[in-house]
């Protein structure tokens, strides 16, 4: 994407040179550090088991309307096993309100059965096994490794993330393949699994997708903004 250099924050520093760029991510992971030292994950859970099937229900819909939905499916349903052994039209009412109900009926309930009969109803702690899982792909797989195991797979690419590290000109892609790529090379691993956190709360908290906050932020000074329309003097 061409950088208009007019929508870049004066003494940001913005470069496209990897090792600017790198240190250009550490300064904006430090900031949203600063803002937000202990993230959480917005998904309610009490076990990886819980986490993966709220992140896999996730998909194309809002994580409070997950939060509103899962208590009952939880109650319900609280291991692998017991998912794996419900029956279809029972789980399809209590998941109809997140939208594609039937697919994501028939895939927490096809996980919950390879959970149980692959792997002793223990949730995987390897990227290649967890993708391996029905409706697990990588950026489902990345959530639970890092939020539940607290082990740095890879970088989380949701909505916020693709477009606040596009502002942030830590990448120019919109592709979440090669976001989380670009975002990888240039963070230092142990961010990973926090970064996208801080990013999508950021996201929520000033960054808003209609009308950034901008002069409001305290990462100001060291955003480039790119995209954005000037700031008003």
């Amino acid at each position: 994407m061409a950088k208009n250099k007019s929508q870049i924050a004066a003494g940001s520093g913005y470069s496209d040179s990897l090792d600017d760029k790198k240190k250009h991510a550490r300064k904006i992971a430090r900031g949203l550090a600063r803002l937000f030292p202990e993230p959480e994950c917005a998904l309610i859970h009490d076990s990886p088991f819980q986490l993966l099937v709220a992140t896999i229900l996730s998909a194309q819909c809002t994580d409070e309307r997950v939060n509103a939905t899962t208590p009952t499916l939880f109650k319900k349903y609280p291991t692998a096993e017991k998912l794996a052994a419900s029956k279809q039209e029972d789980v399809e009412k209590i998941v109809y309100p997140l939208g594609f109900f039937r697919a994501k009926a028939t895939n927490i309930r096809k996980m919950a059965l390879a959970i149980t009969e692959e792997h002793n109803g223990a949730i995987p702690r390897t990227l290649k096994e967890l993708v391996a899982l029905p409706g697990v792909g990588r950026k489902t797989a990345n959530v639970v490794l890092g939020t539940a195991f607290g082990i740095p797979s890879g970088v989380v690419v949701d909505t916020h993330v693709k477009r606040i590290c596009n502002i942030f000109g830590l990448t120019t892609s919109k592709n979440p393949e090669i976001i989380e790529r670009d975002l990888m090379e240039v963070l230092p691993k142990k961010e990973w699994i926090d970064f996208s956190h801080r990013v999508i709360l950021h996201g929520r908290a000033t960054c808003v997708a209609r009308r950034p906050r901008c002069t409001e932020c305290s990462l100001l000074k060291i955003c480039p903004r790119i995209g954005l329309k000037p700031l008003v003097e």
